[in-house]
């Protein structure tokens, strides 16, 4: 089932013929392509200028033109749930990250599935490639377990640089919260200290490049550039920034309106599929003051600024694979881990953080930015960046989960838009059948989890019609929040105020943007996919009851982790 927010026949047949040729490289051994998969840290749908940003990411944008753009794929809400569905081929539940490590109740410490740590339960994506003759490098965000026997090198990295936490500061180790106020890197699993010079995303990508220049022997790589950027705190170079002064001066709903039309023009918005609207829960643009408006403003241009760096690097590395001889050999597999961040940093930890922040770093108008500064941009923002969708990151809504994301291989017919439904534990079997290797059903004596995503490879190639099986239920659970995928149509449970606290349906084939419950009027979709629900409960080991989402509100004495914060009563 074709979704209308972007319609296409399907690919046609210059592509298939051009992946053909893939296929035939993915069963010679000696000529397997490096792989590269590139996740970006909260960046929103339409950011990009391919997919409708006013941004400038020209190098990112050839990329999307020379490749296939996915304008519906798929992730979890938050970070680490989704890089451990990446690197395990199956529900996050069963990885072991059933909620993030930070937010586990205790009602669900102790089972099976909520460990806060990618588990030896699963084999891993690296370590399975490595086992069949390729170099496996990382760099950047690592975030699926911070002890020894966790890390990278641990879970069949041959090299990384790794930040081990859930985020940290862009220009030094300063952590995200009190209790770990320095941020934890390490080289090949061995605690390091960082240049004088660092800025994240400048670095992550010098590690990549030099990973890759040491393993010029021959054997395919495979590449894991893991950026923190644009995760808050927002910070980025001055004279980057100095590029956007002036640019979101117009506000949330000019910018937002501007993003809508672009993406008409782009294909990705068809007409009579309208955004859904901002909720109230925040500040429109025209109640803020004049200094309000200023401090606004100055956020979103850090905010570009970083995505600015992100593409500036990206092109870094691309222009280096050429000049070395392996970018006509390179698969870029490119995505954000999920939706825009919409909570402010002051906000978590149950507004504890709101007095370390202010007693620890400068956040006036003039230091915003810059080394010592430690701000968000917010939910009004965040909506902008995940135009035409409801809600941001956190939350099940396709704004909280549907990703910007492209494939691109040398060869390909570029400038295609494929709206099929992909998950983001898809990508794991496509480069397990790619690099002709099998996922292991067992390691020494212990039962291995098997493969619940599917290759994409025998779409791509143009041997079937749908990248997945459509009509086989994609489920989520984080926070207590529900969504479950079937055939164009998804079903939601969520808290209120964002939710209606009861399951809601949603035809994505013809309301993508999820403007309309249609619940009442299908009861019947509304109990198959209640089943197809219980069905993943018991399959992948998920705890859940409806009361679990408010319960997170105030889960060990803090705040609820996503509460809409009012810029006028800070």
């Amino acid at each position: 089932m074709t979704s209308a927010l972007v319609t296409i026949a399907g690919l046609t047949a210059g592509l298939s013929a051009s992946l053909a040729m893939l296929a035939g490289a993915s069963y010679a051994q000696d000529a397997r392509p490096n792989m590269l998969v590139i996740v970006v840290d909260d960046l929103g749908f339409s950011d990009l200028g391919a997919f409708g940003g006013e941004i400038d990411t020209p190098n990112l944008d050839r990329l999307v033109q020379g490749g296939l753009q996915l304008t519906n794929y798929h992730v979890a809400p938050t970070c680490s749930p989704t890089r451990s569905m990446l690197m395990s081929g199956t529900d996050n539940h069963v990885a072991g990250l059933g909620n993030m490590a930070e937010e586990v109740l205790e009602e669900q410490r102790g089972r099976p599935g909520y460990e806060g740590f990618l588990t030896d339960r699963v084999a891993t994506l690296p370590e399975v490639l490595r086992n069949n003759g390729y170099h496996t490098l990382m760099s950047g965000k690592w975030h699926l377990g911070m002890q020894e026997g966790q890390r990278p090198k641990a879970r069949g990295f041959e090299h990384s640089v790794a930040l081990l936490n859930a985020a940290a500061h862009h220009f030094d180790d300063t952590g995200m919260i009190e209790k770990a106020a320095k941020a934890s890197y390490t080289r090949d699993d061995v605690a390091i200290t960082l240049p004088e010079d660092f800025y994240t995303t400048d670095y992550f990508t010098t590690a990549m490049i030099e990973q890759i220049d040491s393993v010029q022997d021959g054997a395919p790589f495979f590449g894991y550039l893991a950026y923190t950027a644009p995760h808050w705190p927002l910070q980025a170079p001055e004279e980057t920034i100095r590029q956007y002064t002036g640019k979101y001066d117009g506000g949330y709903e000019a910018i937002r309106q501007a993003r809508t039309e672009r993406m008409r023009d782009l294909g990705l918005l068809v007409p009579g599929v309208a955004p859904n609207p901002v909720p109230d829960l925040w500040p429109h643009w025209d109640e803020l003051d004049a200094d309000q408006k200023k401090t606004e403003a100055r956020k979103m241009e850090i905010y570009a600024a970083m995505v600015h760096k992100i593409d500036e690097n990206v092109g870094r590395l691309v222009e280096h694979l050429e000049a070395i001889g392996e970018l006509d050999d390179t698969i870029f597999i490119f995505f954000s881990d999920n939706g825009a961040e919409g909570e402010l940093p002051e906000n978590i930890m149950g507004g504890r953080n709101r007095d370390w922040i202010a007693q620890n770093f400068d956040n006036s108008f003039d230091n915003l930015g810059k080394k010592g500064s430690y701000a968000g941009y917010g939910p009004s923002w965040a909506q902008v960046s995940q135009t035409p969708f409801r809600m941001f990151k956190g939350h099940p809504y396709e704004g909280g989960t549907r990703a910007p994301a492209f494939i691109t291989y040398a060869g390909w017919q570029g400038g295609r838009q494929a709206d099929d439904f992909i998950h983001v534990t898809d990508i794991a079997p496509t480069l397990i059948e790619i690099a002709g290797a099998q996922w292991p059903e067992r390691r020494g004596d212990v039962a291995l989890a098997p493969l619940t995503g599917h290759s994409i490879l025998p779409w791509l190639e143009g041997r079937q019609q749908a990248a997945r099986p459509q009509a086989e239920p994609v489920c989520l659970e984080l926070f207590g929040r529900v969504a479950v995928w079937k055939d164009g149509w998804k079903l939601v449970h969520t808290n209120q105020p964002w939710g209606t606290g009861d399951f809601e349906l949603y035809d994505l084939a013809s309301d993508p943007t999820e403007l309309s419950d249609v619940s009442a009027g299908n009861p019947d979709k509304i109990t198959e996919l209640k089943s197809a629900w219980a069905d993943c409960q018991e399959k992948y080991g998920i705890y859940w009851n409806p009361g679990l989402a408010p319960q997170m509100v105030y889960a060990n004495g803090t705040e609820y982790l996503f509460r809409p914060p009012h810029l006028a009563n800070p």
